[in-house]
Parts: C-alpha cells; sequence; structure tokens
C-alpha cells in the first residue's frame, strides 16, 4: 500500500469527521462508556478557526483518507518545557498493519522536533491492546505512575 501524509487542511473535515465517529464506534467496542465523536463543523471550528485548538495530519490511500492524527501543544516542566501532545490517533480497519499509524506518528515527531519540543506525549486507553501493541512496537515507554483525571459529572 502506497500512501501519502501530510498536514490536514479545512477540505479533510468531513473526511476526519467520518473517521472520529469510527473511532467511537471503535473504542466502543471496546468496552468505552459513551465515547463521543466530532462532527465536520466541529473540525472546522476548533482545528482550523481562529484560536485552533489541535492540528490534524491525514494519511491518504487513492485518495481517500485513511487515517488521522490530532495534536496539540502542551508544556511539561518535569519533560523540559514544551511538549506535543497526541490527542487522537486511528487508522481504518482496512489500512491497518500497512505502515499508516508508524507514519502518522513519525509525522508528529518530526513536527514535536522542528517545533523545538522536547517530548512527543501520548495517552492509550488501557482495553486497546492492540494500540498498547503497536505503541510498544514504536519503542514507547509507558508510565505507571500517572493517572488520568476526569471532572465527575
Amino acid at each position: 500500500m502506497t500512501f501519502l501524509v501530510r498536514d490536514a487542511g479545512p477540505e479533510d473535515a468531513a473526511a476526519i469527521a467520518r473517521l472520529c465517529a469510527e473511532f467511537a464506534e471503535y473504542l466502543a467496542a471496546l468496552g468505552e462508556p459513551k465515547p463521543r465523536s466530532i462532527s465536520a463543523e466541529e473540525v472546522l471550528r476548533d482545528g482550523f478557526g481562529e484560536r485552533p485548538a489541535f492540528t490534524s495530519i491525514v494519511a491518504e490511500y487513492e485518495g481517500r483518507v485513511v487515517g488521522y492524527l490530532l495534536h496539540h501543544p502542551g508544556y511539561d516542566v518535569v519533560r523540559g518545557g514544551r511538549i506535543l501532545i497526541v490527542i487522537d490517533l486511528f487508522v481504518t480497519a482496512d489500512a491497518r498493519r500497512a505502515g499508516v499509524g508508524r507514519a502518522l506518528m513519525e509525522h508528529a515527531r518530526d513536527t514535536c522536533r522542528r517545533s523545538g519540543n522536547h517530548a512527543l506525549v501520548w495517552a492509550v486507553h488501557s482495553r486497546n491492546v492492540s494500540a498498547i501493541a503497536f505503541y510498544e512496537r514504536l519503542g514507547a515507554t509507558f508510565s505507571d505512575d500517572l493517572l488520568v483525571i476526569w471532572p465527575a459529572g
């Protein structure tokens, strides 16, 4: 499979939203309670609007978006300052195991380095064993001492 990885543009909003919905279905099948997706309008507003909350990378195969990665900047004193946080990575089932996820992560890593960040950071659902195995193949180091905290309600 030959694919193209590139920074996304507003014209990719519908495709990103479609894949976000697929990702939500995938997470629901893993037992994640009430996973939510975002619409094309939310992708446009929050990813390409006046004050973007995230940046998007997409992978294309034969003119069709088959994967995406969303990231945003952050700061972590423990990591030495600026970091790049991956908030979502998803590849369609038919494009998995073809190097798409790796290429998206490498693009994010390169963006991280070019931007002068000290680390690329992301989280993974503990039930997503295939993603955990994928990250291990990338050489990821897992932290057992951090907890993710969400407000009640």
